[in-house]
């Protein structure tokens, strides 16, 4: 996990789809999932910075760190990652704001290992890019966890 894939609402993208998908280069791979490099890396056209003065003009670094936290727009983004992928953007920033990058990278690395290869599992389905694209390749809802 790396600094600079911790978006400013709290997003890792190292754990994203189509951050996954780029690193996995799954287009090769026979998947027509989009390519993304992370929000940071992207500048501008990271969704939040787009519609955040303070982030848009690179006065604040995360979310917490602005008046408003969490706004509107970061609860509404919150509630439907809780409910479909299983995190919090909301939390990680509280725990990034507590602890600290480092400590929330390491927590990251722990909660998303995948255990049978060691690849990076995806918050999006479950799944890790290394060693289950068979199971990604059955899925019919492919970007959302299969609940038992």
């Amino acid at each position: 996990m790396r600094e600079e894939l911790i978006a400013p609402c709290g997003m890792n993208c190292g754990v994203c789809s189509s951050y996954l998908a780029m690193e996995n280069d799954l287009k090769k791979k026979g998947f027509g999932k989009t390519y993304c490099a992370g929000c940071l890396p992207r500048g501008k056209d990271c969704y939040h910075a787009k519609r955040c003065e303070l982030l848009g003009k690179g006065n604040v670094r995360f979310c917490y760190q602005c008046r408003d936290f969490p706004c509107k727009l970061l609860k509404t983004l919150d509630k439907r990652y809780r409910a479909f992928y299983h995190m919090s953007m909301i939390e990680n920033l509280e725990f990034i704001k507590k602890n600290g990058i480092e400590r929330f990278l390491e927590k990251e690395v722990e909660k998303w290992h995948c255990p049978e290869c060691g690849g990076v599992i995806c918050c999006h389905n479950g799944l890790c890019y290394s060693c289950g694209l068979e199971k990604l390749k059955q899925k019919k809802r492919k970007y959302r966890w299969d609940e038992s």
